[in-house]
C-alpha cells in the first residue's frame, strides 16, 4: 500500500498572492477569498498547513509522487556481525535511475513473529565518510546514534546524503530543483523499503539527526506522515537569525539554490522552521539546542517552538515537544543524545 504523502494538502491551497502570514501567529491561516482568520479546528489548521508545504515546494521544488515509485530492487553489498545487531550496507532504488546506498542495522531480536520498531537515522555534513558516521565507522565523536539504537533494540536505516562522501547522484537531470528535495525522496523511498520488511513494526517510524541530518529529519517528517518522532540536534533556527540573516549557506547545489532568491531578505523566504516545526504537530518532538552552538542560536530555537505551542495544543498535543539546552557546542553529547533515545522509547515502545 503506498502512504499518502501531506502534499495531498496542496490541492485545498488558494492559487493567489497571498501576503506572507506572521511567523510568530501560526494560526493565522488564508481563507479562499483571500482574507485571514485564526484556526480554531484541525480541519481549519490544515489549511494552513497547505501553505506551509506549498511554501517549501517554492524553494525546494516538488515532492515527487507514484510516478518515481519503482520497484526498490534491494542489494546488500556487504554485511557484518556486530555483536547485537547485523549491520548490512545496501543499495536501493529511489526512483528509476537512482540508486541510494544506506546501512541497515538488524538486531538480531528482530524476527517476523517479533517485530522491532524501526528510526531514521539522517548523518550531519561529512564529506569524507559520510553515512559511516551514524553506525560508528569513524567520525567525531557522539555521532553513531543508528548503532547504538540498534544496541536499543531498533532496526535502523540510514541514508546517504546527496553530494556528500561517494554518494553523487545528478539530481538535476533526474529532474529536481534542490538536493534537499532529492535527499528527501530518498528518505521517504528508505521508508517504503522499511514499510516492505517482515522483521519491522509497522505504524510508525522515528527519524533522528544531528546538524544537517537534524533539518533533514524535520524536512522528511512534515512530507511523510509515517514518521511520529522526531529529533533534532543541532539542525535550526530562523532563517532570520542564522548567522544573522546570511543564508548564503543554505544556496548550496546540496541544499537549496533557490534560496540564493533571497540573499539580503531571508525575513521573505516563502517557509521558515517556525511554519515547519508547527507542521509536525501533533507528533513527537525532541530538541538539542546547545548553548554555545555556533551555527544555530538556541534563542531562536525557543522562539520557534513557543510560537508553534499553540498549534500542539490545538490538536491535543500539548507536552509533546521537548527541548534541551546542554552547556555544549555543536555537538550531540552524551545526555541529551541518550535523553532523545529514551524520548524515541516513549513513542515507539
Amino acid at each position: 500500500m503506498k502512504p499518502t504523502l501531506l502534499c495531498a494538502f496542496l490541492l485545498s491551497v488558494p492559487t493567489f498572492a497571498a501576503e506572507r502570514l506572521p511567523r510568530d501567529d501560526l494560526l493565522l491561516y488564508h481563507k479562499a477569498d483571500g482574507s485571514t482568520a485564526h484556526a480554531a479546528t484541525p480541519g481549519q489548521w490544515e489549511l494552513r498547513r497547505a501553505e506551509v508545504l506549498q511554501g517549501m515546494q517554492q524553494v525546494m521544488g516538488p515532492l515527487p509522487g507514484n510516478e518515481k515509485r519503482c520497484a526498490l530492487d534491494v542489494k546488500v553489498e556487504e554485511e557484518t556481525d556486530c555483536g547485537s545487531y547485523t549491520r548490512q550496507l545496501i543499495t536501493y532504488a529511489a526512483e528509476p535511475g537512482g540508486r541510494v546506498p544506506a546501512y541497515l542495522c538488524i538486531p538480531k531480536t528482530a524476527t517476523a513473529a517479533h517485530p522491532a520498531p524501526a528510526v531514521l537515522c539522517l548523518h550531519p555534513t561529512d564529506n569524507k565518510i559520510g553515512h559511516k558516521v551514524v553506525v560508528g565507522l569513524g567520525g567525531k565523536e557522539h555521532r553513531q546514534y543508528a548503532a547504538e539504537l540498534a544496541e536499543r533494540g531498533y532496526i535502523t536505516l540510514s541514508p546517504s546524503y546527496v553530494q556528500l562522501a561517494d554518494y553523487n547522484p545528478d539530481w538535476k537531470s533526474l529532474g529536481y530543483a534542490s538536493g534537499t528535495m532529492k535527499a528527501i525522496w530518498d528518505n521517504i523511498r528508505g521508508l517504503d523499503y522499511l514499510d516492505s520488511l517482515p522483521n519491522v513494526k509497522k505504524g510508525g517510524y522515528g527519524a533522528i539527526g544531528h546538524s544537517l541530518g537534524g533539518h533533514n529529519s524535520i524536512y522528511t517528517a512534515v512530507f511523510d506522515p509515517r514518521i511520529k518522532v522526531i529529533v533534532s540536534s543541532c539542525g535550526f533556527d530562523s532563517f532570520v537569525d542564522y548567522y544573522k540573516g546570511n543564508i548564503k549557506g543554505w544556496t548550496q547545489d546540496r541544499y537549496m539554490p533557490r534560496m540564493a532568491n533571497y540573499l539580503g531578505h531571508p525575513q521573505d523566504v516563502p517557509f521558515d522552521f517556525y511554519e515547519l516545526v508547527a507542521a509536525l504537530a501533533p507528533r513527537h518532538f525532541f530538541v538539542n539546542a546547545p548553548l554555545r552552538d555556533a551555527n544555530f542560536q538556541w534563542q531562536s530555537v525557543d522562539r520557534i517552538l513557543n510560537a508553534a505551542a499553540p498549534v500542539f495544543k490545538l490538536l491535543g498535543a500539548e507536552g509533546h515537544v521537548r527541548v534541551m539546552h546542554p552547556d555544549t557546542e555543536h555537538d550531540f553529547s552524551d545526555e541529551p543524545r541518550l535523553e532523545a533515545y529514551h524520548f524515541i522509547d516513549s513513542v515507539l515502545k
